[in-house]
């Protein structure tokens, strides 16, 4: 005949009389808030290592909680052992993943192989023995508690302090080995509160083992939410992972759950105890979060503040910038038609060195010209200004013609000029005057860049995509060229050496163009005097797209 434990069979599985109250106020909040938060920074995370390995550790507390639940509440001594093994299964678990989420959360990076491999040997023999006397050798009915082994009493401690003492190592470490104090501070923060978490856990643990008080256990389970705090306030005084409001959320979960379990306690003293907990939860996390939220207001206005700044200065910028170019472009213009009267015969005959200082000069007005215009041109398409005739166009032909007008100037520099154009379609929807002046730009500085050697232009297409690419063995770009690449006024630190009119405006228009033309432009480069590469990438037209 089986025996049963002194008291009622359980209801809905955690409820009996043998449950004191006090415990739903140390379990079901905790295991709440695990999850809520646990769930919350895995999906804002992205589902990243680091998020996935918090929610895991969420989970397992969680599951943990439930089952202790589940053990207070049977009277069959069967379910005792079955739960109570879980509970052996999970927690080293729990030990093992929050060292992983710190390492990944201090380090930025995974465990190496031997690593993982060391924690899983750890862990190992308490998935092996599991099942033998060696983790639990029967269930006292009397008060219906396991009678614990070796595994279960001394060996998942081990395992446990090792885990403990591995974080606050990895913890203490880094935050000496980084110089940033912002996120020094972080580290500390993430760091004490799992520490806090493991040590609450255990020693809750650890007492209920030795001493056969699992009552007194229960407060390890505070460990959770303390855990959580710690979370929420990081998240919000660092900005980690992004997550905003997730510490006045939580602050507001958690708070409504603590008050809701005091609706469940008997007994005046816990609800004393309930509320004493509650208040000092309320003052630190509370105090800290009102700093965290006044500070986000001040820089909030503070921010209002400089964008109406920075907007009238991008306006008087730009006022300055047009009477500046208009005026400097209207005297351009006047010498440049008083050098071409001069060549024309207007001022009447001239001689050769006349002639020759009188091209000089117009060639000069020439490129003064186009510079103001690349700079209006800049400008107007940084406002939006510009209206694009949108149509469908062969980028082919866009292209050929272009190469048409290049071959002069390769050719006076004595640069190979390659084609190669696969078999394709090559429509796309665009303005053709600003893709041309896009497709010129790139040709224009292979060739402005490469002082011997050739010049490669290829146009392929595939996957409803149209992709240029310019190749040249010129002076090729640096990694420190590479970051200003594609800015207003970015420029390689060598390029007014070869090129006295470089402005930095060209590329930062291309750019302009090409997005305009929800395209991408970028670059490639093995490094200085390797030459470089440039890509232009448009969506090609098809009838399908439009209908």
């Amino acid at each position: 005949m089986e025996q049963f434990c002194p008291w009622e069979s359980a209801q809905y599985f955690v409820y009996s009389s043998n449950i004191p109250t006090l415990f739903f106020y140390s379990h079901i909040p905790a295991m709440i808030a695990a999850l809520l938060v646990g769930f919350f920074v895995f999906h804002k995370s992205g589902k990243s290592k680091i998020g996935t390995s918090f929610l895991i550790v969420s989970i397992l507390f969680s599951l943990w909680s439930f089952f202790d639940l589940i053990i207070w509440a049977t009277n069959r001594p069967d379910v005792v052992l079955f739960f109570w093994s879980l509970q052996i299964l999970f927690e080293p678990l729990i030990y093992l993943m929050c060292f992983y989420l710190v390492y990944l959360f201090v380090k930025n990076k995974d465990l190496t192989f031997i690593w993982k491999f060391f924690g899983i040997l750890l862990y190992s023999p308490v998935v092996l023995f599991l099942s033998t006397e060696y983790n639990l050798i029967g269930v006292d009915v009397n008060y219906c508690n396991a009678i614990e082994g070796f595994l279960a009493q001394y060996y998942t401690y081990i395992v446990e302090l090792i885990f403990i003492l591995s974080t606050i190592f990895v913890t203490i470490y880094e935050s000496r080995r980084i110089s940033n104090l912002s996120r020094r501070k972080e580290i500390a923060i993430f760091g004490l509160g799992a520490v806090l978490f493991l040590i609450a856990f255990s020693s809750g643990n650890i007492i209920g083992s030795f001493t056969e008080n699992w009552v007194l256990a229960q407060a390890g389970l505070f460990g959770m939410p303390i855990f959580v705090a710690f979370f929420a306030y990081m998240i919000v005084r660092f900005h980690t992972f992004n997550i905003k409001l997730l510490g006045a959320q939580a602050l507001v979960f958690t708070l409504g759950f603590l008050v809701l379990a005091v609706l469940f306690i008997r007994k005046i003293e816990n609800v004393r105890i309930v509320i004493l907990f509650t208040l000092a939860f309320i003052t630190i996390l509370g105090y800290k979060l009102i700093r965290g939220v006044k500070k986000e207001v001040r820089q909030k206005e503070e921010l209002e503040k400089l964008n109406i700044d920075l907007q009238n200065l991008i306006k008087q910028r730009e006022s300055l910038v047009h009477l500046v170019t208009h005026k400097v472009k209207g005297s351009f213009t006047r010498s440049k038609y008083i050098f071409a009267g001069i060549l024309d015969g207007t001022f009447g005959d001239i001689n050769e060195e006349v002639k020759r200082r009188a091209e000089q000069g117009l060639e000069s007005d020439n490129t003064g010209i186009e510079t103001v215009d690349l700079v209006l041109n800049a400008a107007n398409l940084q406002k939006g200004t510009i209206k694009y005739d949108m149509n469908v166009i062969d980028f082919k032909d866009l292209i050929f013609k272009t190469l048409a007008e290049k071959k002069v100037q390769a050719e006076a520099k004595g640069l190979q000029m390659k084609i190669t154009i696969e078999d394709g379609a090559y429509n796309v929807l665009g303005d053709p005057f600003w893709l041309k002046d896009a497709v010129n730009n790139l040709i224009d500085n292979a060739i402005i860049y490469t002082k011997a050697g050739e010049v490669n232009v290829a146009l392929h297409d595939g996957d409803g995509k149209v992709k240029l690419s310019v190749k040249d063995s010129g002076m090729g770009i640096t990694e420190e060229d590479k970051k200003v690449l594609f800015t207003e006024g970015g420029r390689g630190k060598d390029s007014v050496r070869v090129n006295v009119d470089s402005t930095g405006y060209g590329l930062y228009t291309l750019k302009l163009i090409i997005e305009a033309h929800k395209g991408k432009v970028w670059a490639e480069s093995e490094g200085e005097g390797k030459g470089s590469t440039f890509f232009i990438e448009l969506d090609a037209y098809t009838e399908k797209k439009l209908s």
